[in-house]
């Protein structure tokens, strides 16, 4: 693979992320860094391993759920679940094709990434 479609790939990856970041109204400057520095580092892991660029956008969105648990909490919150402790949706596959936000109390797919509203 050369360097047009990795780019081409990490770009839509990012996209999707703060796509969102933006429907959860946390895309403020420091969130967006966070983005670009996941990005970055995906940038040399797709680039050793380029048959990886269709499960970029999940790892990022992995990437970026870390973060903002250690700086910020939880993210995207579960709009499935009404009651108890609120929880995060998880990325799935962890790695694969076509990432889904899910609940995993409920079961349930909520949103491909980049389509939470």
């Amino acid at each position: 693979m050369d360097g047009e479609p990795l780019e081409q790939a990490l770009h839509a990856a990012r996209a999707l992320v703060l796509a969102d970041l933006t429907a959860s109204d946390v895309a403020d400057a420091e969130v967006v860094s966070l983005v670009e520095e996941a990005v970055g580092q995906r940038r040399w892991w797709v680039g050793q391993w380029p048959q990886g660029a269709e499960y970029v956008a999940g790892l990022i969105a992995q990437d970026v759920q870390d973060a903002l648990l250690e700086r910020y909490g939880r993210w995207p919150l579960c709009p499935v679940c009404t009651s108890g402790e609120p929880h995060a949706l998880d990325v799935e596959p962890e790695l694969g094709p076509d990432p889904q936000w899910v609940c995993g109390k409920a079961g349930v797919a909520v949103a491909p990434v980049g389509g939470l509203r």
